[in-house]
């Protein structure tokens, strides 16, 4: 039995979103989406420190290295979820967003999303029961007047 058989299509997933943003686990991560609880205990499970649900976030805005959004059914939640974390990513943080399988044909405006608040998109990762994309923001500070613009 091969290893890939082994690893739930969750658990597949959720190691694609820590491979593809570069994860340690003492990085600042905010998590946002309609499985963010369920990404936040599999985080805390694998001993990430300072993983944040975005909805009970106290930390200063900005200060955050890394967000993964996950459960990203339409195009609508994805949007509204990156808009949400967007001001409390550092100048040269780090995305993962996990679009569901059914949500065929959303990569392209998810992308057009992130490139207009900054992001640049470095890899994409089919798994089992989805995808799972990954940018980097390009220096924050010097698109601000664009990401005002898109938000």
């Amino acid at each position: 039995m091969s290893q890939h058989a082994l690893i739930s299509p969750r658990e597949e997933i959720v190691n694609t979103m820590i491979d593809l943003a570069r994860l340690s686990r003492l990085h600042r991560i905010v998590i946002a989406g309609n499985d963010s609880t369920e990404l936040y205990l599999a985080l805390r499970r694998r001993g990430f420190v300072y993983p944040v649900l975005a909805s009970s976030c106290r930390i200063a805005r900005g200060r955050h290295s890394v967000g993964l959004i996950a459960g990203g059914h339409s195009f609508e939640a994805i949007e509204a979820a990156v808009v949400g974390i967007a001001g409390l990513l550092d100048a040269t943080a780090s995305i993962a967003i996990s679009i569901e399988p059914h949500a065929s044909g959303l990569g392209a405006k998810v992308c057009d999303k992130l490139q207009q608040l900054g992001f640049r998109i470095e890899a994409g990762a089919r798994c089992r029961e989805g995808f799972v994309l990954a940018a980097h923001r390009q220096d924050f500070r010097q698109n601000f007047g664009s990401i005002a613009k898109a938000a």
